[in-house]
């Protein structure tokens, strides 16, 4: 999937009301603006008793990708929303390559009004920085749901803040991590790894049967570095993820920390084994998946959206075992790289009122149950979902991010060129192409540009 890349303790809730960067490898097909959403006789969520909420009117335009999550929730809760503002008249833009076709409305100055952050084609750093979302810092601070709670209550991971202001809210979050098939690993009788040092015990294993033990996407190394690099460099600077934040803030000090090259020697571990598979060259997210599925690999780092991606390929029986990290050393902390994808209003947009109506909306706690379960995907708001129809792997990942000894990095943005960089530097890092020296060396010379 393509998601934005494309995260604290998280509560179940969230997890909640259980991964990007979204994923834009599913084939739905691009919805044309309509001006009549399907009607619903009753709304899911309860119409609001707010009279502004109540009597919105004029064209509301919502623009959201489609990927890995699909879009069965978005068609749920906008035909939920139109139901509760029926002299709404509601636009929806959305599908796989949404982002692209809408960017012209966004540089020419007339983008739709709400906006869900994710896919290729859109970074809210980026959208910050051009001047393009509106500030909710103090409007964030009193704004309550449908429900009457303060949003800013609820939300399992606050909002990222750029210097000091809030442009986006969290709507779902997602760890990367390690996937395995758990009934092909029973059946072969493969020890499930804990760490790095029973990673490539049974990476070993794996490759003597005759399997391949671990396949990426290559077209796309934002997969490996969120799944296995981040959180590598995450153990080897003593659990402490102030260190990619600094890489977010663009220090070229962070980048040559010894725990970065530290990280990187442990690609190079699988690399110089022979256990990465070499279709991964320039493979994109749905062929290194489809591997997966078939066994031919053993091992995929991917985001929690994946079984719901590959949802029509999974094969009977297939048991989707899930850890967010094998990096740590024997005896450490998992390490659980969040990541989120996020919902703004447009600075231009025409009908603010109904976006932050709309926003108030969605994040009710009976939307958050919705979109667990529509989109096999973690919620960002807080909320039990033991009892909810999520899926298996949404509830075995709460094991690790709720526990207290499991290091959860927050959602955190890089800047769009240097994070190009370290997915093209990953990249030739695993192909023997550069050292983890020259890696630092390429990034190194980015951020210093981006500096200038």
């Amino acid at each position: 999937m393509i998601m934005k890349k494309k995260m604290a303790a998280l509560s179940i809730a969230a997890i909640m009301a259980l991964s990007l960067v979204g994923c834009g490898a599913n084939n739905t097909a691009i919805n044309t603006p309509k001006e009549e959403p399907a009607k619903v006789e009753t709304p899911a969520t309860p119409t609001p008793t707010d009279p502004e909420v109540a009597k919105l009117t004029g064209d509301f335009e919502i623009q959201y990708f489609v990927g890995g999550y699909g879009d069965k929730w978005w068609k749920k809760v906008i035909a939920d929303f139109q139901a509760a503002n029926p002299d709404l008249k509601i636009k929806e833009f959305g599908g796989p390559k949404i982002n692209d076709q809408m960017k012209p409305r966004w540089i020419g100055g007339t983008p739709p009004d709400f906006v869900y952050i994710d896919g290729a084609g859109l970074n809210d750093r980026q959208m910050v920085e051009d001047d393009q979302l509106e500030d909710l810092t103090d409007w964030l601070k009193d704004a309550k749901n449908v429900d009457g709670d303060l949003i800013s209550d609820i939300l399992a991971q606050p909002a990222q803040q750029f210097d000091g202001k809030v442009y986006n809210i969290p709507l779902v979050l997602n760890s990367w991590g390690m996937f395995w098939n758990k009934t092909l690993f029973t059946e072969k009788g493969w020890a499930e790894p804990t760490d790095f040092d029973s990673f490539l015990a049974v990476s070993e294993k794996i490759k003597a049967d005759g399997i391949t033990p671990f396949i990426h996407t290559g077209k796309y190394p934002y997969y490996i570095n969120g799944s296995v690099l981040f959180p590598a460099i995450v153990s080897a600077n003593n659990n402490d993820f102030s260190i990619l934040q600094d890489m977010a803030a663009n220090k070229v000090e962070a980048f040559e920390n010894p725990a970065v090259l530290t990280a990187l020697n442990q690609i190079v571990a699988l690399r110089d084994k022979g256990f990465i598979d070499k279709a991964s060259i320039q493979i994109n997210h749905t062929d290194s998946q489809m591997l997966f599925l078939q066994n031919k690999d053993a091992f995929i780092p991917n985001g929690l959206w994946l079984p719901n991606e590959m949802a029509k390929d999974v094969p009977d029986g297939f048991n989707f075992g899930f850890i967010p990290s094998v990096t740590q050393a024997a005896g450490g902390k998992v390490v659980a790289n969040t990541s989120t994808a996020t919902i703004a209003i447009a600075k231009k947009a025409k009908n603010k009122e109904a976006a932050k109506a709309f926003l108030q909306f969605i994040f009710s706690k009976e939307q958050a149950s919705q979109w667990a379960e529509l989109s096999g995907a973690p919620s960002n708001i807080k909320g039990d979902i033991s009892n909810s129809n999520a899926p298996s792997h949404v509830k075995d990942a709460a094991k690790y991010l709720t526990d207290p000894n499991t290091v959860v990095i927050p959602t955190i943005t890089y800047n769009a060129d240097v994070d190009k960089a370290m997915m093209d530097a990953t990249d030739a890092l695993t192909i023997s192409t550069i050292t983890p020296e020259e890696w630092v060396k390429r990034v190194t010379d980015a951020v210093k540009k981006v500096n200038k």
